[in-house]
């Protein structure tokens, strides 16, 4: 049998270190912070990271979105399968993370800023609440430049399918762009992440300059409900929007756009370009007292996911196993996959 072709999947976007620790009301108050919320850092809030280091028990993870959903893809597929781009700093921060996705097999090759600290999301955890205090740094300041530097260049071109995180949207929209264009021209898959409702509401237009290269776009209803009103379509049943999202102008005519809507335990909605049905894909389901943590979930089945879609495996198979990688994945702490390895078998 031919050996695997290496790093057939490429992914983008904003490269965090996770620092999660349990905390207490006394350190929420330290910082201003709410129970349950995700802000950026401000100035009083920079030392928690230094906190809860060196204070807390904390748990360090190669974070940020569309790193959770690269690592979540090299946990199913063959070694060397995928490699993750985004912006870093020179620090003992970028250090944790290399050393993180080392230990789980992923290939990162950051833009390395020596004056802009790593970015880092601190994690406060307080019974089932997440207070999350996000400091992009050197991941806001990533570059086409280094996307067309030659050795990263010549990994989009080996690559066989895209991934690109939607938060990269408020940092480098013309990279997503070299992404989307280079996949169109070479009929490789491009596969977009809406990520939170606030990308189809404050940034539209790189959003929408991005939508006709789409041949898989996936969000959460939320995500689904705020691109319908921020677009103007007078939509609120995920179906309609999904069907919407399915049916935008499209530019690579060799590939049907997917419109994947997840909705937490409810069932997995897909549209397919042209398609009049929508279907539906039920989750598994998993015991509440087995649920950990939900943080990341949605990176964990874009993970699966996208391991589907490079392998080469149905569209309802690629589900399933975005569904099987969030099961797992809510059963940890953060957004994370349980070791030893667990491997993917249809349910």
């Amino acid at each position: 049998m031919a050996a695997t072709k290496e790093y057939r999947l490429l992914c983008l976007e904003n490269p965090l270190l996770d620092i999660q620790a349990f905390g207490d009301q006394a350190l929420l108050d330290k910082y201003g912070l709410k129970a349950n919320d995700a802000i950026l850092a401000e100035e009083k809030h920079l030392p928690i990271y230094e906190d809860l280091l060196n204070n807390y028990d904390a748990k360090l993870i190669a974070g940020g979105a569309a790193q959770n959903t690269a690592r979540g893809a090299q946990y199913i597929l063959a070694p060397n399968s995928v490699v993750y781009l985004g912006g870093a700093g020179d620090d003992k921060y970028a250090a944790i993370l290399r050393d993180a996705v080392k230990q789980v097999g992923l290939r990162v090759e950051y833009r390395v800023d020596p004056k802009i600290p790593t970015g880092r999301c601190g994690v406060v955890i307080t019974g089932h609440n997440r207070s999350m205090v996000t400091e992009l740094g050197a991941a806001n300041h990533y570059d086409l430049e280094h996307l067309k530097r030659p050795d990263i260049w010549a990994l989009v071109e080996n690559a066989e399918a895209y991934y690109v995180g939607g938060y990269h949207f408020t940092v480098c929209p013309p990279a997503i762009q070299e992404l989307a264009k280079q996949a169109a021209e070479k009929n490789k898959p491009f596969i977009l992440s809406l990520s939170a409702p606030f990308i189809p509401q404050f940034f539209k237009e790189p959003l929408d300059a991005s939508a006709p290269y789409w041949d898989y776009v996936i969000g959460n209803e939320g995500e689904a409900a705020a691109y319908s009103e921020s677009h103007g379509l007078g939509l609120t049943g995920v179906k309609e929007i999904a069907k919407a999202l399915a049916n935008l102008p499209k530019i690579n005519t060799q590939r049907k756009r997917v419109a994947i809507i997840t909705q937490g335990t409810e069932p997995t909605v897909v549209a397919i370009q042209g398609e009049d049905e929508v279907k539906e894909y039920p989750v598994h389901e998993l015991a509440k007292e087995l649920i950990n943590d939900t943080n990341g979930a949605g990176d964990a089945f874009a993970g699966g996911f996208c391991a589907g879609i490079v392998d080469g495996h149905s569209l309802e198979e690629a589900v399933n196993m975005g569904q099987w990688l969030a099961r797992l994945s809510i059963q940890e702490l953060g957004p994370s996959y349980p070791f030893p390895k667990q491997t993917y078998s249809r349910q």
